[in-house]
C-alpha cells in the first residue's frame, strides 16, 4: 500500500526557514513526479513546487527564489526548503506523487495527509 509521510512542519517567525520531508513506501516512484502542494485556511489547494524524475523543478511565482525542491530517489523522498518565510505561507503542506506531475492537482494519484506550516509575523 502506497504511503506519504511529511515530516518538518512547525512554527516559524517571518524571515525563517523550515525544511519540509515527504517519504513515500509501497512502490518505487523513481519515475514519478514529486511535489507539494498547500492550503490556507478558507482557500484552495494550490500548487508550490514539483520535482521530475530526471530532477528538473519547477515552481509557482509565489514561491520562486525562496523554496528550493529536491528529492533522494533512493530513499523515495522529496524535501522542500523554505527559506524568507512570509506570513502568507502560513498553510497545511501536501506532499503528492504522480506521473503527470504538474500543476494540477488531478496530475498526482498519492497524496500524504500534510504537513502545517505557520509563519509568525
Amino acid at each position: 500500500q502506497v504511503q506519504l509521510v511529511e515530516s518538518g512542519g512547525g512554527l516559524v517567525q517571518a524571515g525563517g526557514s523550515l525544511r519540509l520531508s515527504c517519504e513515500a513506501s509501497g512502490r518505487t516512484f523513481s519515475l514519478y513526479a514529486m511535489g507539494w502542494f498547500r492550503q490556507a485556511p478558507g482557500k484552495e489547494r494550490e500548487f508550490v513546487a514539483t520535482i521530475w524524475s530526471l530532477g528538473s523543478p519547477y515552481y509557482a511565482t509565489s514561491v520562486k527564489g525562496r523554496f528550493t525542491i529536491s528529492r533522494d530517489n533512493a530513499k523515495n523522498t522529496v524535501y522542500l526548503q523554505m527559506n524568507s518565510l512570509k506570513t502568507e505561507d502560513t498553510a497545511v503542506y501536501y506532499c503528492a506523487v504522480g506521473i503527470g506531475g504538474g500543476y494540477l492537482l488531478s496530475e498526482y494519484e498519492y497524496w500524504g495527509l500534510g504537513t502545517q506550516v505557520t509563519v509568525s509575523s
